[in-house]
């Protein structure tokens, strides 16, 4: 299992998993610098480690008109000072090669959603950055089928590859997880990152959005660490029923840290028995 390290976070190896965290969008200035203060005191006070995820452009969404975040320059610009205030890492995804330069300037981690978890440029471009990469598995995708978008990333040399799972179709407007592929992909030498909030996403389920059974969140969390990961995703925020964007999937920021205490002793139960 290689380890990837990111200063003070690290994935992989027998590593405590490392929470992967923020609101599915950028909505506002404020609300941004109060969830990653509030996942800040819940991280330190449990011990976990902990990536800042919001997006800048949420470009793969339902709706022409559904809520988008407030674009590269300005997300971006935010992004850096939760940096800066609460010296956190930060993730969020690029949607096209065009934007990798700016982002590699604030991004610690580069996110390929999983819609785009095939596009060979993509993937190329973000290796060449020099960045950490995180891929998400495609719905569409077989665990095993991972291995040909980390060829195309080490293709350039870097070897800084996270892989998440989020769930796979299973007829229309549902998502499953099979717990299977956590260790499939695992045994590719890589870290494997569990995405429980969109593993419980709806897509297209409330017509003209996504729905979402964030109800699920805590099992399906539960059973991943005991199955074995390196990275939790949680989406979070204040509000979920009145978020912008993910908001039936997401959990709210009060739910975190209970959760997370539970997640973090079936994790710990995991990586002391597989060093034994």
């Amino acid at each position: 299992m290689k380890q990837v390290d990111l200063g003070s976070v690290s994935f992989g190896g027998s590593k405590p998993l490392t929470l992967i965290s923020g609101p599915c969008a950028i909505e506002n200035e404020d609300m941004t610098l109060r969830i990653a203060e509030g996942l800040k005191k819940i991280t330190t006070e449990v011990g976990c480690q902990l990536v800042f995820k919001a997006s800048y452009d949420k470009a793969n969404r339902t709706s022409v008109t559904s809520f988008r975040g407030p674009g590269m320059d300005e997300g971006l610009r935010i992004l850096q000072r939760v940096k800066d205030e609460f010296e956190l890492p930060v993730i969020s995804d690029v949607h096209d090669v065009t934007q990798i330069a700016a982002a590699a300037e604030v991004l610690d981690i580069i996110q390929i959603p999983a819609f785009l978890s095939r596009q060979t440029d993509l993937l190329v471009a973000v290796g060449e950055s020099g960045k950490v990469v995180n891929v998400k598995k495609g719905q569409f995708l077989a665990p095993w089928d991972m291995k040909h978008g980390i060829n195309k990333i080490t293709s350039t040399g870097n070897e800084k590859i996270l892989l998440t799972e989020r769930g796979a179709s299973f007829g229309y407007n549902n998502l499953v997880t099979d717990m299977r592929s956590l260790v499939i992909m695992r045994e590719m030498g890589y870290p494997v990152v569990f995405d429980a909030t969109h593993s419980v996403q709806l897509p297209g389920g409330a017509g003209g959005s996504s729905g979402g059974q964030r109800q699920y969140v805590g099992a399906l969390s539960r059973a991943a660490a005991a199955t074995g990961i390196d990275g939790l995703f949680w989406e979070v925020h204040e509000d979920p029923d009145n978020a912008l964007c993910d908001g039936p999937n997401s959990l709210p920021l009060a739910q975190v840290k209970g959760m997370l205490q539970q997640v973090l002793a079936i994790d710990a139960i995991f990586k002391q028995d597989s060093e034994a």
